[in-house]
């Protein structure tokens, strides 16, 4: 027996309101529609998908399997369908956009502003995640575009550096380098490094690493499992200092001040790539891209795929 996208969808929001009668209201349709539609899909695929009581419903062991794909199903179908009314009517649709560093400054929250000003009539929506998730993400379609800090290793992208940003050195207000206008990386030889292990905590690890190594001794540098924002709070009672990128530096920690660390060569900067599905026909992608291009006047286009 045949079943739908709709049968789905309603199974779906059954599982996320955690009631058949609270899933109609929300779909607008009866709830005996409602009811009827999954009983039918049960039929069809041979499993139970819900627990019914009087106090409403819960997923199966089987049924909450089915549920985690019927959600990328349902996902899959309203952007076919968007992008499809979008294109009949002259518009872009929306996009995904997916990234693995903080947005409350820098290039990426200027970008994504300016975007949106620029292109009222395109949906956004953004996802920050680490790189294996947002990789993830372009595989099942559910990330246009992936804004990634440093580079991803993976097979089949596309990818273009987009910009690169100052990399700056959180530190305690009452540390010796608080007052300095410019860190060189021979100022940071004896100091504690507090990252997150978390994205992109291990970029900014290997960047200090190789940077620091240099000098002689081994680099005191420690991942912790926690939040950046929790990394910078830590930094206000004196636990050790961090790095960040500019892009981190909109939100402000009480007793944190950030310094612009600085090489033989010049500011210390790291550079941030877009990946891309190349069979993602989505149009507002492809207006991003050339958005993207035309406001860093770029001179070039890494037009490779990642290896």
């Amino acid at each position: 027996m045949p079943f739908d996208i709709r049968q789905i969808r309603y199974a779906v929001a059954a599982a996320d309101h955690g009631s058949f009668y609270r899933a109609a209201r929300a779909l607008d349709v009866e709830q005996s529609t409602l009811s009827r539609n999954i009983l039918k899909l049960e039929s069809a695929i041979g499993v139970k998908i819900f627990n019914r009581s009087r106090a409403g419903v819960t997923t199966t062991i089987a049924g909450s399997t089915f549920i985690r794909s019927a959600r990328t199903m349902v996902t899959h179908a309203d952007k076919l369908v968007a992008n499809m009314r979008a294109a009949g009517q002259g518009r872009a649709g929306g996009l995904m956009i997916g990234y693995n560093s903080a947005v409350s400054a820098g290039n990426l929250r200027a970008t994504l502003l300016s975007w949106r000003d620029a292109h009222p009539d395109v949906e956004i929506d953004g996802m920050e995640a680490d790189r294996g998730a947002l990789l993830a993400g372009l595989d099942t379609g559910e990330v246009d575009l992936a804004v990634v800090m440093g580079e991803a290793k993976h097979n089949g992208y596309r990818r273009e550096v987009f910009w690169s940003e100052r990399v700056l050195v959180a530190l305690p207000a009452g540390h010796r380098l608080a007052g300095y206008e410019k860190i060189h990386w021979t100022d940071l030889r004896d100091e504690r490094f507090l990252l997150t292990a978390a994205d992109p905590g291990p970029e900014l690890r290997d960047m200090l690493l190789g940077r620091l190594s240099m000098l002689g001794g081994q680099p005191d540098i420690r991942l912790h499992h926690i939040s950046r924002e929790s990394i910078l709070s830590l930094l206000g009672v004196g636990l050790g200092i961090s790095v960040v990128c500019e892009g981190a530096t909109g939100a402000r920690y009480p007793e944190v001040v950030y310094c612009p660390l600085y090489g033989e060569q010049g500011p210390a900067l790291i550079a941030y790539s877009g990946y891309w599905r190349d069979d993602n026909t989505n149009p507002a992608l492809r207006r991003l891209l050339a958005f993207v291009r035309s406001r860093y006047a770029l001179s070039f286009h890494i037009r490779e795929r990642s290896n």
